[in-house]
């Protein structure tokens, strides 16, 4: 890259890494290294939090997140996680059919017990 460009990239950093070009190069070539290595870690973090949508969803009909995939899987049904987490936020009941589905599919679903809540002992008048 010509010495233009490079300040051109370098637009908005501080210091002498926007004019001085030699601290510029360097700061631009980690910049790009950083958006590199970031684009790649995006999709990472989007599949991760998919998944704790679909496992908080999931868990609310008594069902965790990889019995509920392995019972959507045994009935050949193939929507996407990030398909998943938007139905099991916006469309509730959509979601718990598709949750009693999966349970129906799969043995391991059946016999889930919900959880309890817990019970706060000071809070109880004797």
């Amino acid at each position: 890259m010509n010495k233009k460009e490079i300040l051109k990239l370098a637009k908005g950093f501080r210091g002498r890494a926007k004019n001085c070009i030699r601290i510029a190069r360097e700061r631009v070539e980690k910049a790009l290294q950083y958006s590199y290595r970031d684009r790649r870690n995006k999709k990472r973090d989007m599949r991760s939090l998919w998944i704790q949508r679909i496992n908080a969803g999931t868990r609310q009909h008594g069902v965790n997140y990889g019995n509920f995939m392995h019972g959507l899987i045994k009935e050949n049904i193939q929507l996407n996680r990030k398909v998943l987490s938007e139905i099991s936020m916006h469309e509730p009941y959509s979601f718990k059919a598709l949750v009693d589905i999966s349970r129906s599919a799969f043995p391991g679903n059946k016999n889930v017990v919900l959880p309890t809540r817990k019970v706060n002992v000071s809070s109880i008048n004797v």
